[in-house]
């Protein structure tokens, strides 16, 4: 300690900035108190509000559990009908005349055989 004290010796100045320092904290902590309490109808308000989003989020709760799965189900099932439907009258894409213009590539896509884009459908863009 002594080689401390004779190493950084305490100037004037850094007594000041720890005495302010020390203010400054004891501040910012003190507790400032109202002059009178809360009036009780804003916690009976607050309290209301509380129950009220108690009770809204307990019904999203049981909504997104109970009747969200029976609508995905509903809905999946009835697009799996209509695609079915749909494939019942599908009929061969006519044969297209190859354009000069299409299928233009100045190099090779880097997947597949290098033809075809990545979302290419055989069954709907033909070969």
């Amino acid at each position: 300690l002594q080689i401390m004290a004779s190493r950084f010796p305490l100037t004037r100045f850094s007594v000041t900035a720890a005495t302010a320092t020390r203010n400054r904290v004891a501040h910012i902590t003190r507790r400032n108190f109202a002059a009178e309490a809360v009036p009780e109808g804003f916690v009976a308000k607050r309290k209301g509000v509380e129950e009220h989003a108690k009770s809204s989020s307990d019904l999203w709760k049981k909504i997104s559990l109970y009747v969200c799965p029976i609508a995905l189900i509903a809905s999946s099932a009835n697009a799996l009908m209509i695609m079915k439907q749909h494939a019942q009258h599908h009929h061969e894409a006519e044969d297209h005349p190859p354009f000069a213009y299409q299928k233009l590539r100045t190099k090779p896509f880097c997947w597949g055989d290098g033809d075809h884009t990545l979302f290419h459908n055989t069954a709907v863009n033909g070969p």
